[in-house]
């Protein structure tokens, strides 16, 4: 048995479904080693490039001695009741949970069966900033770029597991609530305690990096999420790329093959899928001098990672033409949001899109 699987602190289980997640898990972990006793619970996704990326980062976990319970979350009709009933047990034993995504209706769930005291919301980027604002004004939970949509059925089915789920994250006399994020938190709701994530496990295992002379695109999936429209995002991709002498674009989990084909025969641009979270990709190397995004959680995140090095993260604005019609309201405000709070980043105006 590893040492920190023998702590005798109390027992943890934790709940994720990307390979963020997971590495904010093992983040918070290095932060708090003295409460271990820590189980990590991947819900797999369908999708294969984020599958891939979380049993990597399985591995990783395994490696630092953490025990990791993987479940078929999403292998059928069956695959919940299975999975739920499976972790009946552990979710009424566990002291402390730890959650990736709060937004997540699996995640919801599972808060509806658990006794536990002390719940904790690692950093799943940009939607942390959502979730805590939303928190502290007592709204729904709802992911951003949903905001302003009319609700559909299965919202409305499952709005009391929702609303169940936002009393049990709002802390009490017996409830404790901690927020672990890079991310800036403004308006967090009194009683929740806020822990900066630094990256420091990231710094500790992996690097520092080899740095090329050429510059580095970091992809999004706002064309996905149905916020930015693929032929203008395809235009500023080929114009920054241009512009700065990008060689490499290190593609988003959820981007779709066909755009990213598109990508690399309108620009020439080497596609990479990474294997692991950009943080870890960007702090093992090679990397570019100049790393460039749009807006994103990466923004904040790559300048913790990278802290000491001379690599150089810039971010290009969203032009507001480049929204399609059914985007939220909110888009290009949250967008902006995200780029202006971004702390050691080079902020790049909104390219022409042609």
């Amino acid at each position: 048995m590893s040492p920190r699987a023998g702590n005798a602190g109390p027992h943890t289980l934790a709940f994720v479904e990307s390979p963020v997640q997971l590495l904010n898990v093992l983040e918070w972990a290095h932060v708090h080693a003295p409460g271990a006793g820590l189980t990590l619970v991947v819900l797999s996704p369908v999708d294969p490039m984020t599958r891939g990326q979380l049993r990597r980062m399985a591995e990783l976990a395994r490696e630092e001695g953490y025990e990791v319970r993987w479940e078929e979350a999403r292998g059928g009709a069956s695959a919940p009741f299975q999975t739920i009933g499976g972790l009946m047990g552990p979710l009424r034993r566990a002291e402390r949970i730890v959650m990736g995504d709060p937004f997540s209706r699996y995640v919801q769930l599972l808060l509806t069966i658990t006794r536990a005291r002390d719940l904790v919301v690692v950093d799943d980027g940009t939607a942390t900033m959502e979730f805590v604002a939303q928190l502290a004004r007592g709204e729904r939970l709802e992911r951003w770029h949903r905001r302003g949509s009319r609700p559909g059925p299965r919202d409305l089915l499952f709005a009391p597991v929702s609303s169940s789920a936002r009393r049990r994250l709002t802390p009490g006399e017996r409830r404790r609530v901690e927020i672990f994020s890079s991310m800036p938190i403004d308006e967090a709701p009194g009683g929740v305690t806020v822990t900066a994530n630094d990256f420091s496990w990231t710094r500790t295992r992996f690097g520092p990096p080899r740095i090329t002379k050429s510059a580095d695109m970091v992809g999004t999936s706002l064309v996905e999420t149905g916020v930015v429209d693929g032929e203008r995002y395809i235009d500023a991709v080929r114009s920054l790329a241009k512009a700065h002498g990008a060689r490499r674009y290190f593609a988003h989990r959820r981007e779709s093959t066909d755009k990213l084909h598109r990508l690399a025969v309108e620009t020439g641009l080497e596609i990479v899928r990474p294997d692991l979270p950009l943080e870890l990709i960007a702090r093992r190397g090679p990397v570019g001098r100049t790393i460039l995004s749009f807006p994103s959680t990466v923004v904040h995140t790559l300048p913790l990672a990278l802290v000491g090095t001379d690599v150089r993260v810039a971010v290009c604005d969203i032009n507001p033409e480049w929204l399609t019609r059914t985007a939220s309201p909110r888009a290009q405000g949250f967008l902006d949001g995200v780029t202006g709070t971004a702390r050691d980043v080079h902020r790049l105006s909104a390219v022409r899109a042609v």
